[in-house]
């Protein structure tokens, strides 16, 4: 009953400073009306065991408690209750074009590249809870993981079966991976259309030149975020197969085409970045979060439930209750 209480006019609170004056008025009248008889002894009265009598005092009690609960009363209490509703018009769409090829399971980021980039895209995609997110992957080629989706499990769950397959032609197609992922994401009514384009490599397979799908993306008013994904020097990396199905590594230099990546974030007004490690490519996603926010709009409800009935009934009840005695029970009383 009294959680979440407030008063909307506490200044009558100030009115309980007169509750000791009435209460030394009612002593002091009390005193006034009791006769007072001299005598030399008390031999031959009997003393009074009334027990009416003595509660003769609960009228002025609660004739100070109907005061004090119409105090109270007209300081207007009141419950409030609060609730919030989450609305957003338009969110962000968002394309993941992820390299899949065979460099991707090289192992300067733990435990490989692929596996580090799935669990920090896992959690970038937790984290867009109001976005649709689509997942295109490319090698020599690229074909669409996932369409744009709001459903994050089937995301994720593209996410987590990404893997390399010798099905897939070998090479890296960047052009081909950005091209795809601007077809999936041109159309949108999205407030903001977002690619995130990851490699590890140059692009030397496809058909399509990564400038130009760049050129498309930023017609389309698409940003796109390019991603290096690779430590600066050599690493140990798959270069060949055995027959027994298990990559043979070997430590070989990384190169990564950055003036290109560069040059496709500069046309579309996103920005490059380069994972060297597993907490870089970590603050990268998480620099990407802050800076495409969906605009979400707060709308606070609160109601209030008026109390000071109740404190206004039992304040008359006090009061009423007090005459009732005084003309019944306390009746032969002055």
């Amino acid at each position: 009953m009294f959680k979440n209480f407030t008063f909307e006019n506490p200044e009558f609170f100030w009115l309980f400073l007169l509750l000791p004056l009435l209460i030394g008025w009612y002593l002091w009248r009390r005193n006034q009306q009791q006769a007072e008889l001299k005598l030399g002894n008390a031999q031959g009265f009997k003393i009074s065991t009334d027990v009416v009598s003595k509660l003769h005092p609960v009228l002025s009690i609660l004739k100070l408690l109907g005061v004090a609960f119409i105090i109270i009363a007209l300081a207007r209490p009141r419950t409030v209750q609060e609730s919030t509703q989450v609305k957003t018009n338009k969110g962000i769409d968002i394309a993941m074009a992820i390299d899949i090829s065979g460099s991707m399971l090289a192992k300067d980021l733990k435990p490989n590249r692929l596996e580090a980039l799935k669990r920090v895209a896992a959690n970038f995609v937790k984290g867009r809870v109001t976005d649709r997110i689509g997942v295109v992957v490319y090698s020599g080629e690229a074909y669409t993981k996932t369409p744009i989706t709001s459903d994050k499990n089937i995301i994720l769950s593209a996410l987590n079966s990404l893997k390399f397959s010798q099905d897939i032609e070998g090479g890296t197609a960047i052009g081909m991976g950005l091209g795809t992922a601007v077809n999936r994401i041109k159309d949108s009514k999205a407030k903001s259309k977002v690619i995130i384009l990851l490699t590890d490599g140059t692009n030397n397979a496809g058909f399509i030149d990564p400038l130009i799908a760049a050129e498309l993306a930023a017609e389309y008013g698409i940003k796109v975020y390019t991603i290096g994904v690779g430590t600066n020097g050599n690493a140990l990396s798959p270069v060949a197969m055995y027959p027994n199905g298990q990559f043979k590594y070997a430590t070989v230099p990384v190169e990564i085409d950055e003036k290109l990546l560069k040059e496709i974030a500069k046309k579309t007004g996103g920005k490059y970045f380069r994972a060297s490690n597993n907490n870089k490519l970590k603050r990268i996603y998480t620099e990407i979060d802050k800076l495409e926010k969906t605009d979400v709009e707060e709308l606070k409800f609160t109601s209030y439930d008026e109390k000071y009935r109740l404190f206004a009934i039992i304040a008359f009840g006090c009061i009423a209750l007090s005459y009732l005695l005084k003309q019944t029970i306390f009746k032969s009383f002055i």
